[in-house]
């Protein structure tokens, strides 16, 4: 089986936010590149990868640009054989290498990696989760995107117990915006009185506290019993995070921002994180994705995905020491019948490969010339 030929397309998404019901069009765009990838045998593999962006950004053009110039040096490579996907990534990591590791490039490598492991999971007849050794058929998973920090306090009330009539057991919130410490509190403590003691309770920062502002919110947020948080500082500040880490009880979840996987080895031997988060686009692909999940084990410490649920259900239901997929719905209105919650797991699809097929009429609607 060879490679023979690819399409890509550019993409442009209303920014909006299905969970919360409520969210009107603001104008916003979030830009996607999706990648079919043949072969000779008459089987294809899809991937994607994306930027969020205004529908005027010229990155989501070079993101695009990149992927056709990686999916173009696999023409002719056979994605089952011996020497198949790990020795296919290898190559282009090398003939990129001056342009990298991070950014654009790794991104856009990880479209063209989700392709390959596709195919290869049709040919063999078998789903990604099974090629990477299989573990479970169910994962649980949190609803994220419907409490982000442009939310008020008032709607937060009302939007959390409508997540929990969804069958939701686990959410995701945000702090990091709030002129003050005591209202970045009001916010968790609305949210817990109005969701209840037994559902799980996230909030990431997204990089926006010091150290010392991290540990002292932290600390008064304990008694509201966050499942963790996330990205409370700078992203490669390893010795803060680890210092905010031994500070709280509260369990420190971070990884997201991080491109390929050197930094993860940072983050691990400092002790920066409790919870590692790997974004499967920023860290290359399924390829690399695998090996940071084996690292974090090797110390004993769970992941967890970002982004992309329908495909990070394949990695998360074969790693042992995955937690909880991320339900970020950006994406799902490009696939014909993703995976949805039941009961606030996600269940692997029951198709070969990535068990994934484009919406046509979706990429239709929303392709940019």
């Amino acid at each position: 089986m060879k490679i023979s030929g690819f399409q890509t397309r550019l993409l442009h998404t209303p920014a909006d936010d299905p969970l919360a019901d409520s969210i009107p069009d603001t104008g916003r765009r979030r830009a996607f590149v999706t990648l079919e990838m043949t072969t000779d045998e008459g089987i294809d593999g899809v991937g994607l990868t994306f930027v969020p962006a205004l529908t005027a950004s010229p990155v989501a053009g070079a993101l695009r640009l990149s992927v056709d110039a990686l999916a173009e040096m696999t023409i002719g490579q056979d994605p089952t054989a011996v020497d198949g996907i790990e020795a296919i990534v290898e190559r282009l990591q090398n003939a990129t290498s001056g342009a990298g590791p991070g950014g654009l490039l790794t991104m856009a490598l990880a479209a063209v990696d989700m392709a390959l492991w596709d195919i290869k999971g049709k040919a063999l007849g078998q789903p990604v989760a099974s090629l990477l050794g299989g573990y479970r058929r169910r994962v649980p998973t949190y609803a994220s995107g419907a409490l982000m920090r442009p939310v008020n306090v008032e709607r937060l009330a009302e939007i959390g117990p409508m997540l929990v009539e969804k069958g939701f057991r686990q959410m995701k919130t945000q702090m990091g915006a709030e002129p003050s410490a005591n209202r970045e509190v009001e916010r968790i403590r609305t949210l817990r009185n109005a969701v209840g003691d037994d559902i799980d309770l996230m909030c990431d920062i997204n990089q926006l506290w010091s150290v010392n502002r991290a540990i002292d919110i932290g600390r008064r947020v304990e008694d509201y019993h966050l499942f963790w948080l996330e990205d409370v500082v700078a992203h490669d500040d390893y010795q803060g995070m680890a210092k905010v880490a031994d500070a709280l009880h509260t369990p420190i979840a971070a990884g997201e921002y991080v491109y390929g996987i050197n930094p993860f080895r940072q983050m691990i031997e400092n002790r920066s994180a409790d919870i590692i988060m790997i974004d499967l686009l920023r860290v290359g692909g399924i390829t690399p994705w695998r090996k940071v999940a084996a690292m974090a084990e090797a110390f004993n410490l769970p992941v967890v995905s970002h982004l992309v649920p329908e495909i990070h259900i394949q990695l998360m239901a074969a790693t042992p020491n995955a937690l909880t997929v991320e339900y970020m719905p950006w994406s799902l209105r490009l696939w014909q019948d993703p995976p949805t919650p039941t009961d606030g797991h996600l269940e692997v699809p029951n198709k070969p490969g990535l068990g994934l097929t484009f919406n046509q009429d979706a990429l239709q609607q929303y392709a940019t010339p």
